[in-house]
């Protein structure tokens, strides 16, 4: 494995494995752990699916695990599950977009 590589740890891919889809049509899925390691990397960085490091398989199968999954709703159960397994029951936003206002938002003079 290569440095500065996103991995699973054991312990973290123990509370994903229960809430993968098992009941998928098909040929025989690819190795769950690398692709969706992949996948996590890929969203971190931020990089484009077709710059995705080998080590995590083809860019086509990392993509199209995230895009069919996401349509069939298996991120949002596989989310909610693995929030709902928090010690607290507060819900956190993930999100760090700001909404700047233009100076003259805030006031100025109004119509009738």
């Amino acid at each position: 494995m290569r440095k500065g590589l996103f991995w699973l740890n054991d312990k973290q891919w123990a509370l994903i494995e229960p809430h993968l889809p098992t009941n998928q049509t098909g040929p025989v899925r690819d190795d769950d752990r690398r692709v969706i390691s992949g996948l996590i990397h890929m969203l971190q960085c931020g990089a484009r699916w077709r710059d995705c490091p080998p080590d995590y398989g083809p860019y086509t199968t990392i993509y199209n695990r995230f895009n069919r999954w996401a349509k069939r709703g298996h991120w949002r159960a596989i989310f909610e599950a693995l929030a709902c397994c928090g010690e607290d029951g507060v819900t956190l936003s993930i999100d760090s977009t700001t909404i700047k206002a233009h100076r003259s938002a805030s006031g100025g003079k109004g119509g009738a």
